[in-house]
């Protein structure tokens, strides 16, 4: 190997460690994540390299969302739209991205903040890079500052507003962290989100993160604000009954070169975008007016054992155990097996056991997730 060869896999090799030390800090050593840490170097080059790009894609799952409700909630001239907490733009050009192959995109007019300098100068770039290969029309305002006080920054009002992997770092070794991340968040919303605007939050998928933001999810309800997805459920949310139990997406991904090579050489593995979320809005619009109350979300991977095959399911109802027995398998009821996490699906003639729901031969299952 010549020397501009051995020099570039040192190079990989370097990067791969701060992977690895960004990785530890967000998980395994997040009691001790400086409140400023994408400041270090090699952690901001580790996240852009490693993180960003899988990270980008994960806003897409809301966007579809909100973009399939019938009263056309993203079909607008121009979108405004505030990133707190912007780090690189992460969000801002998932964003973008998402919207460059619709035939009728609005104009994005974007707002990044941030308390990290290089972080905003690294958005910027990567924005006017990203120009190159989308053809939506849009527009990017950064401004420096920190997340407390953001609301009197501005004047009007956005019509996204984006907290992504924000929340969690927010009051991190604060023991009243849940109250002052629900107080921060109703402020902001109540001060800049339009009427009929849209705040989305995308949180780890870590139990801790999600059930924390889950607290605030239902902290914020209270307050007048209604969750438009993913829950069915408009109230507290039941995962939070069970000290273990916690909701988080699952979405298939195939990784680029580098970021196979970086998972070689830590052990760590991003062959899936792995987050939890939440949309919230003002006006009681929900994902599920399109499939109905009667609705579940499946919260769970399958759970094959010996005769049956299981899945936890999120209604109206409750959070639930699902289970449907190998003899009991029929035509009504073949659309079971296929399902997969994040799936809304809806039951005919399903006996409800009291600890559980029993798909019979007679149960039809319907897979009736908005598309």
């Amino acid at each position: 190997m010549d020397r501009s060869g051995e020099k570039i896999k040192d190079g990989v090799k370097t990067l791969a460690a701060n992977v690895a030390r960004l990785s530890r800090l967000l998980t395994s050593e997040r009691g001790s994540l400086p409140s400023a840490y994408l400041q270090d170097a090699g952690l901001r080059e580790a996240y852009i390299s490693y993180f960003l790009p899988p990270n980008i894609r994960k806003i897409g799952v809301p966007l579809r969302e909100l973009s399939l409700h019938p009263d056309g909630l993203l079909a607008k001239e121009k979108l405004c739209i505030l990133d707190i907490g912007s780090g690189p733009g992460t969000a801002t050009l998932g964003i973008r991205e998402f919207f460059s192959g619709r035939a009728k995109a609005p104009a994005l007019e974007f707002t990044a903040v941030d308390q990290v300098a290089e972080n905003l100068l690294a958005a910027e770039k990567l924005f006017s890079a990203q120009r190159k290969e989308t053809g939506a029309v849009a527009s990017l305002t950064t401004i420096r500052s920190g997340i407390e006080g953001v609301e009197r920054l501005f004047n009007g009002r956005f019509d996204l507003i984006v907290f992504s992997n924000v929340l969690n770092e927010l009051f991190l070794r604060d023991a009243g962290r849940i109250a002052k991340r629900t107080i921060m968040l109703n402020t902001v919303l109540g001060r800049l989100l339009a009427e009929d605007g849209s705040a989305i939050i995308i949180e780890p998928a870590l139990r801790e993160t999600a059930r924390e933001m889950l607290e605030v999810r239902d902290g914020i309800v209270g307050r007048g604000y209604n969750v438009y997805s993913p829950c069915p459920v408009g109230g507290t949310c039941p995962a939070l009954a069970n000290p273990k139990d916690w909701c988080h997406e699952d979405v298939p991904w195939d990784p680029p070169e580098l970021v196979k090579e970086i998972d070689a050489l830590t052990g760590l593995r991003k062959d899936s975008l792995k987050f939890s979320y939440v949309v919230l809005r003002k006006d009681g619009r929900s994902l599920f007016d399109i499939s109905g109350n009667g609705a579940f979300r499946v919260v769970s991977e399958p759970l094959v054992s010996k005769g049956k095959m299981e899945f936890y399911v999120c209604g109206r109802s409750g959070r639930r155990l699902v289970t449907r027995l190998d003899k009991d398998r029929t035509s009504l009821n073949r659309t079971f097996e296929t399902l997969r996490r994040g799936a809304v699906i809806g039951f005919e003639h399903v006996v409800d056991e009291g600890k559980r729901l029993r798909v019979g031969k007679e149960t039809s299952v319907q897979d009736i997730t908005p598309r």
